[in-house]
């Protein structure tokens, strides 16, 4: 048996990718770190945690007194899905974001090279590339220029992943994705908070205009990605994951108004956040070439799947929003 090791899998990708890999990979044991921050739900695996290849384990990955011990018990993969990740939330205070983001890669890079894990896998984001105008997409190759203190943070990670491989040889890979959306995604994030906003008759406030444009793809299409790039990637190389489903922010509003049956009245144009990236789009030319990748479920499929899952499951998101 193989044994995982996957940070932040409490939280909506990493929750996802744990279920994903339980399902299809009964050859693996899994542990999941997670702090349970505010976005680390513990509800999101409640149905899956008397499974007998799963075990979780409280804890922070900026801990290194916590981090060594755990990994010493001897793992084959550990995928770093842990991150604060909400943009607005780096504006208004960077500090959470540089210790877990950058001091908590670092932490969970020495103690991996220090007992053996044979891969490491850092999952990042696509605004680590900046902002696109109205044409080009971002590529492996496109320079680093991150906007917010979020990506700036998920830049630093990236970099330290790569100097790892590079200085110590680690067996090292790096994922980068277009905007997520999906099952059990944090009601702070756009689309699950339209859709509970709207089921309760509450307004949705757009930035600007809503005429930033973001790539988004299914949650369970980019999680297959990341497997896949654990499994067959090669060492130091990065990898693009996109969903083809380019909208702006305001199509995607207009989406949700219609498959709830709410009128336009409901939108509320706020002022645009600091920075704003105005468009991010991923060319996975790459994925598709060298893994074998590419995304299987098309936007307004899975859209209107993730809509009836907040429609589904209440109780799960209510208490969020308190």
């Amino acid at each position: 048996m193989k044994h995982f090791l996957v940070t932040g899998g409490c939280g909506f990708i990493g929750s996802n990718f744990v279920r994903l890999l339980l399902a299809e990979r009964p050859d693996i044991h899994l542990t999941n770190l997670d702090k349970l921050t505010y976005a680390g739900n513990p509800e999101n695996l409640r149905d899956i945690e008397k499974n007998p290849r799963y075990r979780f384990v409280k804890g922070n990955i900026a801990d290194a007194k916590f981090v060594g011990p755990l990994l010493k018990e001897g793992f084959d993969t550990l995928i770093n899905f842990a991150a604060e990740s909400h943009v607005d939330r780096s504006i208004e205070d960077a500090s959470p974001f540089i210790q877990t983001n950058i001091v908590g890669t670092q932490i969970l890079l020495d103690a991996a090279r220090a007992h053996g894990v044979r891969r490491f896998v850092q999952v990042s984001t696509d605004e680590v590339y900046g902002s696109l105008g109205k044409t080009g997409l971002f590529s492996e190759t496109t320079p680093l220029a991150p906007n917010s203190p979020y990506s700036a943070s998920k830049t630093a990670a990236d970099l330290l992943v790569r100097a790892y491989h590079h200085t110590y040889g680690m067996d090292a890979v790096i994922t980068r994705c277009s905007n997520n959306y999906g099952p059990y995604q944090y009601p702070e994030k756009l689309i699950p908070l339209f859709v509970t906003n709207l089921m309760e008759d509450k307004p949705v406030p757009v930035y600007g205009r809503g005429e930033n444009v973001r790539d988004w793809i299914y949650v369970e299409d980019h999680c297959r990605g990341i497997l896949t790039a654990a499994e067959k990637g090669k060492g130091g190389e990065v990898y693009n994951f996109g969903g083809n489903a380019e909208r702006t922010n305001i199509e995607i509003t207009r989406l949700i108004l219609k498959e709830l049956k709410k009128p336009e009245t409901l939108i509320t144009y706020v002022k645009d956040r600091p920075g704003h990236d105005l468009r991010y789009a991923i060319d996975a030319t790459k994925a598709k070439r060298d893994l074998g990748w590419t995304p299987a479920t098309p936007f307004e499929a899975g859209i209107r799947r993730t809509i009836q899952w907040y429609l589904d499951n209440p109780a799960w998101w209510r208490p969020l929003k308190r």
